[in-house]
């Protein structure tokens, strides 16, 4: 046990710096949407996100991984100071992601490029990235330098799409607002593709994002069901889990709902991106969503469950079946072939969506 205080409250704790604030009566908070006030969030638990930045003697510093020290003095600071980062790999890439658009994708050169954000709040058995995910070692940055760099690299590849993927890329909302502002001042005229669960994202901070020029969107949707939910994103909490998979579907449905959504059409040899018109008010948007497919984690019948429930938000809506690969700690995955995966198409084309494409072993096919 050592003595510190939190707040100017001495407390008695062990272990790490999220202990104490415990200790002190300090909620540590799991979901956006909870006041902030009262918490501290605390989504990823391995030092990745910076969202649960405290100060101990004057310096910021983490609370979830930091081990307690007699007499340290811990503040917890509003959301607006927390505007770091742990990334990595920024560079050129060429498969795209979820919320890119499918002709790119088909193009063998680089179509975007991407900044891997370390730190995730699912903890999936297969994860496709857990060196990020899960992990604190990359480059801890602030808004302005990512931003510089990641321009500079736009500059010379003449790409004109900056990515953020992950980990979990929406867990430091001020990190990432800033990032993206400071690009736009940069080089307005940019797309910004952000790829993420959906599992924080609250109205408000969707709202944010777009007006700060996000007009690329990715959403993973990981099943309809909770024991489906938990079986691939790991989150144990039926609670959490339960919260974390209502809102990844509720994010989908509030941008639908609210955007002008755009949607690829073909013309001879040549794609191009329209605009579907439901409020003239609201900004255009590119959604794209993602279905992880493998036998052992999600069954043919959640898959049509899941298309259904896509359909009625919006049949035209790009949709991309993932093949999950063994990774991490679920080695005994087999991955889907070919075959398998063209079948998870067929099923979602056959539920009524128009627009269905897969990533396999012989790469993007479809819609």
């Amino acid at each position: 046990m050592v003595r510190v205080k939190v707040n100017g409250n001495i407390v008695e704790s062990q272990g790490l710096v999220k202990d104490a604030l415990v200790s002190a009566g300090i909620k540590i908070n799991k979901f956006l949407e909870e006041d902030e006030a009262e918490s501290v969030f605390m989504p990823c638990d391995c030092g990745g996100c910076w969202s649960c930045a405290v100060k101990i003697n004057g310096r910021l510093s983490l609370s979830c991984n930091t081990p307690l020290e007699d007499d340290m003095d811990i503040q917890t600071i509003k959301s607006p100071d927390k505007t770091l980062r742990v990334v990595s790999s920024l560079g050129a890439h060429t498969a795209g992601g979820v919320g890119t658009p499918y002709f790119l994708k088909k193009e063998k050169k680089p179509v975007e490029i991407v900044v891997f954000t370390h730190g995730c709040n699912l903890r999936c058995p297969q994860c496709q990235n857990s060196q990020v995910a899960f992990t604190d070692r990359g480059n801890l940055l602030e808004p302005q330098e990512t931003s510089q760099i990641l321009s500079g690299l736009e500059e010379g590849m003449g790409i004109n799409t900056i990515t953020f993927s992950g980990g979990e890329s929406t867990l430091n909302p001020d990190w990432l607002l800033k990032t993206i502002d400071h690009l736009k001042k940069i080089k307005n005229k940019i797309n910004i593709h952000v790829d993420t669960n959906g599992t924080i994202l609250n109205p408000e901070y969707m709202d944010k994002l777009i007006k700060s020029g996000v007009n690329r969107l990715g959403i993973d949707l990981k099943g309809v069901n909770l024991p489906t939910f938990q079986l691939i994103s790991g989150v144990e909490d039926p609670y959490l889990a339960r919260k974390y998979l209502d809102n990844s579907w509720r994010a989908v449905e509030y941008l639908i709902k609210n955007y002008n959504m755009e949607y690829v059409i073909k013309s001879g040899d040549k794609y191009q991106l329209i605009k579907g018109v439901k409020n003239t008010n609201k900004p255009s948007l590119f959604l794209g969503i993602g279905i992880p497919y493998n036998k052992d984690l999600i069954s043919k019948n959640e898959i049509i469950e899941m298309g259904m429930q896509i359909k009625k938000c919006d049949s035209k809506i790009q949709v991309c079946v993932l093949d999950y690969r063994p990774e991490f700690k679920r080695k005994d995955l087999i991955k889907p072939d070919w075959k398998e995966v063209m079948e998870i198409k067929n099923i979602l084309n056959d539920v009524g969506l128009e627009t269905v494409l897969v990533q396999s072993e012989k790469g993007y096919y479809g819609p």
